[in-house]
């Protein structure tokens, strides 16, 4: 599930942890990458939990439409092609899919504003109107209406962002990636495969027997910047002269030190993959300026080994 440039970033934020915290033992710093990666598959499996509530809702709402004083013709013979969709029953009667959620706790229960909300802006995007009016249905449609409604309706929605800060410290970074297996779980489930849980990380997934392991990757580079720490440090104070070490941005060191701990613990990586990947990582986790100190310092330092 996991592929390279989301474990690096993974192991940038645990030695950032250790730039902030100098008395972060390696161990510490292991315990926060192994819960960090889980946490990834549990925003995946908490997003995917969604369809049977958001699907109750939409029965809730036709029933109480039916249920009123003088309801309408429409209100009494409604479009029922979302709230029968063939999505929802999938996951709700799966056990392995329901064990796990249980077991971690991942329910939307509470987030009921959430889901009203939700379903109101479905219903008013062109796209599901011509999913409702479209003849016929399928489970290959239902699933592909699911995609769609990860695509559109998850991204940058505040009300959701505050729901999953609450839950887990990573999860709002973590978003676009588990949303993109959400989507690629509808389009296997689409063409009629079970659900099945994706292996932790992209090496362990059918198909990448004889890969090198990415758990060993992200591990060997998270202990050998963890161990080479003060010598890394004193490597960017020595190529940093004009700068006060204590000064430098602490995403832009830890970006850094994981660089030196990748070009050491992984010599047959091309260096310009390395530094490049971690170039491409400050653009979204640092200062304006840190994209090019830190392609500077590490070409400098890793061209003098």
């Amino acid at each position: 599930m996991l592929n390279r440039r989301i474990l690096r970033i993974k192991a940038f934020k645990a030695v950032y942890s250790r730039v902030e915290n100098p008395s972060m033992s390696l161990a510490d710093a292991e315990h926060e990458l192994q819960s960090s990666c889980e946490a990834t598959r549990d925003l995946y499996l908490f997003l995917l939990a969604v369809a049977a509530p958001l699907t109750e809702e939409a029965r809730a709402r036709i029933e109480a439409a039916r249920s009123k004083f003088n309801p309408t013709e429409e209100e009494l013979n409604p479009n029922m092609k979302f709230a029968e969709n063939a999505v929802a029953p999938l996951f709700a009667g799966d056990p392995d899919f329901n064990k796990l959620v249980k077991k971690k706790k991942l329910s939307w229960e509470n987030d009921d504003m959430f889901l009203r909300h939700l379903y109101d802006s479905i219903r008013s995007r062109e796209w599901f109107k011509e999913y409702l009016a479209s003849p016929g249905s399928s489970l290959a449609e239902d699933a592909a209406l699911f995609s769609r409604i990860y695509e559109e309706e998850f991204p940058d929605n505040p009300e959701l962002e505050d729901i999953l800060e609450d839950i887990s410290i990573y999860w709002n970074d973590e978003l676009e990636y588990a949303l993109s297996w959400c989507c690629r779980t509808m389009e296997s489930i689409g063409k009629g495969k079970p659900w099945a849980l994706p292996e932790l990380f992209m090496s362990e997934m059918p198909g990448s027997e004889g890969k090198d392991s990415d758990r060993a990757f992200v591990f060997n580079l998270l202990k050998t910047a963890c161990r080479n720490y003060d010598r890394y440090y004193q490597m960017v104070s020595d190529v940093t002269p004009k700068w006060d070490t204590g000064r430098i941005c602490a995403t832009d060191l830890a970006l850094i030190i994981c660089g030196l701990a990748e070009a050491d613990a992984f010599p047959s990586i091309d260096y310009r993959t390395t530094i490049n990947e971690f170039v491409e990582i400050s653009k979204y986790y640092s200062t304006p300026e840190s994209r090019a100190f830190v392609n500077g310092v590490l070409d400098k330092l890793i061209n003098k080994k």
